[in-house]
């Protein structure tokens, strides 16, 4: 059904010619928990992802790009909105009180479950430029009227995932929704082309539970992997054969020339991917989970070669928005504009952050403790450096001046240990001061607020708890 769908929307292409419109077109791709090593380009030995290995190769690949937090919600915050979390409050999934309580030793600051509608997003701000905009799949933002997104800026909106997104589904053909959200976001395309248009389309593959065509799960039994790594490693593909479904429209359509793609995705893998020699998964902020597979792909106007200058994803807001014919102003990110076009080979800011002000249960593989993804956590990365502040030592265990005794700081450099392995905060204390002193400045700057102290066990339960990702 699917395939046919795209071959009647090739066809309707071909007549209907590129189009009128001369500003550039913007598709956002977005993978949910596809962690950095479960992509062939970046060395994936088990999956196999033909297609986005091939924008790889004809586009640009930045390789040291993250998502601006480590879990679905506050990463897609950061993205629509250009900025840190300390802006707009979006910590979590549900709940910053997530896991044994007996084991938390502070009050985590509350979450916000949507993003507030006083935020301008990136498609209201694309829409107020004449662009077309559509969502075709995971919000995450807001389930009320106010807070959806066609409230936010989205003309079009569909998700065949739901009312559960999460659920397994009796539907072999596509059952993650992959190709029907891609067939829908081609039909959007396909109805606007005669203007520019942004679509996001925001996958559910291959979060939790994985689903995958039957076809595809054999193809990787042939191949020795059993169990859920089949599974898991046929989801991938389904994706990725999705991927090539848009490129192979856009060529034929004639809009690839005036289209930027960009494909990343929101956050590390789950343990279920081990992204070593990264360290750490999905829901902690180590590089395992937040180090982002990040392809541009422009044919003619972005050059194919790789880009080791770290960005983020709240710097697609300004980039969109740039070639829209911006600016931005009041944004976090900063825009990939000139590194896109070769005219910079990095940003201009000295240092990226994240703040985590709340626990996370299920530990991660090579995590800091055996109970937590993470714990209360601000973290700095500057050139090769990069800082661990955890509140809990910072703020309970003497701050300041017990650090070389109470486990406050991890510092590790990343150009020789991107694994994470070798914390040097008491060897290269330095280093350690100038990251610090950065990153208080900034928790100061955004106005970061902290956990507290806990005066009653009893204020974990008045927060109250959910679960989640």
């Amino acid at each position: 059904m699917f395939c046919r769908t795209i071959g009647l929307l090739l066809l309707a292409g071909i007549c209907l010619g590129a189009g009128a419109q001369t500003r550039p077109n913007i598709i956002l791709i977005l993978a949910d928990d596809l962690g950095y090593m479960d992509c062939g380009f970046t060395g994936s030995k088990i999956f196999q992802t033909p297609v986005i290995d091939g924008l790889s190769r004809s586009g640009m690949v930045f390789t040291q790009a993250y998502a601006a937090a480590g879990n679905c919600a506050p990463s897609r915050a950061c993205l629509m909105s250009g900025l840190y979390t300390p802006r707009h409050g979006v910590y979590a999934v549900g709940s910053t009180v997530r896991g044994p309580k007996d084991q938390m030793r502070l009050l985590p600051v509350p979450n916000n479950n949507s993003l507030r509608p006083g935020i301008t997003t990136m498609a209201e701000a694309l829409k107020a430029k004449g662009y077309a905009t559509g969502l075709f799949g995971k919000w995450h933002l807001g389930k009320e009227t106010a807070t959806g997104p066609q409230a936010q800026g989205f003309d079009a909106y569909v998700d065949t995932r739901l009312p559960n997104p999460n659920k397994r589904r009796n539907e072999p053909e596509d059952p993650k929704g992959i190709f029907s959200l891609t067939a829908a976001a081609l039909n959007f395309i396909e109805k606007n082309r005669q203007q520019p248009f942004f679509v996001f389309l925001s996958h559910h593959a291959i979060h939790s539970a994985q689903e995958a065509r039957p076809a595809s799960i054999e193809r990787f039994r042939n191949l020795g992997l059993t169990g859920r790594q089949a599974l898991y490693a046929a989801c991938v593909y389904d994706l990725d054969e999705s991927i090539g479904n848009v490129k192979q429209y856009l060529e034929t359509a004639g809009l690839a020339s005036n289209t930027l793609v960009i494909f990343t995705s929101d956050n590390g893998a789950t343990p279920e991917s081990s992204q070593e020699p990264l360290r750490g998964n999905k829901g902690c902020y180590y590089e395992g989970g937040i180090r982002e597979p990040f392809i541009a792909y422009w044919p003619g106007k972005i050059k194919p070669g790789t880009n080791a200058a770290p960005v983020i994803n709240i710097d697609l807001y300004p980039t969109f928005l740039e070639l829209a014919g911006g600016p931005a102003s009041n944004l976090d990110g900063e825009s990939l504009l000139p590194l896109l076009t070769g005219n910079a080979t990095h940003t201009r800011r000295p240092a990226l952050f994240w703040h985590f002000p709340g626990y996370l249960d299920q530990p991660v593989i090579r995590g800091r403790d055996q109970v937590f993804r993470s714990r209360p956590v601000t973290v700095i990365r500057k050139g090769d450096w990069k800082l661990h502040l955890y509140h809990e030592e910072w703020l309970l265990d003497g701050g300041r001046a017990a650090m070389d005794q109470n486990n406050a700081i991890e510092l590790y450099n990343l150009k020789t240990d991107e694994g994470e392995h070798e914390n040097l905060a008491g060897v290269n204390k330095a280093k350690r001061n100038e990251l610090l002193d950065d990153l208080l400045q900034w928790m100061q700057t955004t106005k970061a607020p902290l956990p507290q102290r806990l005066k009653d066990r009893k204020q974990l339960n008045q927060q109250g708890s959910e679960e989640g990702e």
